[in-house]
């Protein structure tokens, strides 16, 4: 009898190859469209109906049923209001972070297994490695395209559901490869364009978003080296550490954001690019979280502090809920309330939160 896979299907390229790819590989497949936000926003229609009719469409295509479960409230709850609390207090989230580990690999996947499945899949860059056939608990490692990884926002996926899980598409090299794939199966979304920032909100900005949701409150921004003010802000909680657009000071040189107080609603920027409030060479991690459901031993590690960051070698001294990383050099500063995933080699060993 044939091992049961239940395959989350956004309507995008790689969870529809990845559908494809365990039928072809002889499982008993089931698609899921997890609705998870469809509200619109000022300027931005939520496409949810229009994903929903391509996953559909491929279901009809690969002779396998599709269900829509629904998981607004958690997904409001746990990833949306999340991360505007995380702005409100000056915080730099990593929804997506939130919504794999709450969502993805939380409700959905209890759900799958309780409706019977031996598996649950998606079309995320990643795979898993599992010690024995029967072990309970499995490895993280990076997909093969070390392009498209998403590891990063998966440290929070425990073992025990990732020895449960499938994830087709992290064994191809390439997202090229991937539509290559996909056209040769006659997949109508081969060429549909990739989602890109924050889903729920897509071409609308993080700013517009909040200030949708939070009180607009003006406020300086103060030259960092100086103290003095060189413009007004409408908030905040607006600005990440970093940032340089957005700022609109007008003519001059160059600046960026290096330090945020929403408790006194300060903005401080600096022209400098090399001030020390912009560069760190060390990083205290809160909340973190073990693939494996224990704290590795301390020592030299591979460490990632952004998803577009290279994988740069530190030494971490481990903790259950807490990690702190040395770095050798000096790396860019990290917002507080980021991700900052811990490696060995090739596997993903968990990670944690950027302290204040």
């Amino acid at each position: 009898m044939a091992q049961k896979v239940i395959v989350g299907m956004s309507g995008g390229v790689d969870s529809s190859l990845a559908a494809a790819l365990l039928v072809e590989q002889g499982f008993d497949v089931t698609g899921v469209y997890m609705r998870n936000w469809s509200v619109d926003l000022p300027g931005f229609k939520c496409p949810w109906a229009e994903d929903l009719a391509d996953a559909e469409r491929v279901a009809v295509q690969l002779g396998i049923d599709l269900e829509v479960w629904d998981y607004e409230e958690e997904y409001k709850r746990d990833v949306v209001d999340y991360l505007v609390d995380c702005y409100a207090r000056g915080l730099t989230p990593n929804p997506d972070v939130m919504c794999n580990e709450k969502v993805k690999f939380g409700v959905f996947a209890r759900e799958a297994f309780e409706r019977g499945a031996d598996y649950i899949a998606t079309g995320h860059y990643a795979r898993v490695l599992l010690d024995d056939p029967s072990a309970k608990s499995g490895h993280l490692l990076r997909a093969l395209d070390e392009h498209k990884d998403q590891t990063y926002f998966l440290w929070r996926v425990p073992g025990t559901v990732l020895a449960r899980t499938l994830f087709p598409i992290g064994e191809i090299e390439s997202k090229a490869i991937v539509r290559e794939m996909a056209a040769q199966r006659g997949l109508e979304v081969a060429t549909k364009h990739d989602s890109d920032g924050i889903c729920f909100i897509g071409p609308v900005s993080i700013q517009q978003f909040l200030l949708s949701q939070l009180e607009r409150k003006a406020g300086d921004i103060i030259e960092y080296e100086t103290g003095d003010v060189l413009g007004q802000h409408e908030g905040a909680f607006l600005y990440t550490l970093g940032q340089r657009k957005g700022l609109d000071l007008g003519g001059g040189p160059a600046r960026y954001v290096v330090k945020t107080d929403t408790a006194e609603n300060v903005v401080y920027v600096s022209a400098n690019h090399d001030c020390d409030a912009l560069w760190t060479d060390e990083l205290a991690l809160g909340d973190a979280r073990w693939v494996s459901g224990d704290a590795p031993a301390s020592g030299r590690y591979l460490v990632r502090t952004r998803h577009t960051r290279p994988l740069v070698e530190a030494y971490a001294e481990m903790g259950e809920d807490a990690a702190r990383i040395t770095f050798d050099e000096r790396v860019p500063a990290v917002a507080a309330g980021q991700s900052v995933t811990i490696y060995r080699d090739e596997e993903c060993l968990g990670g944690g939160i950027v302290c204040v």
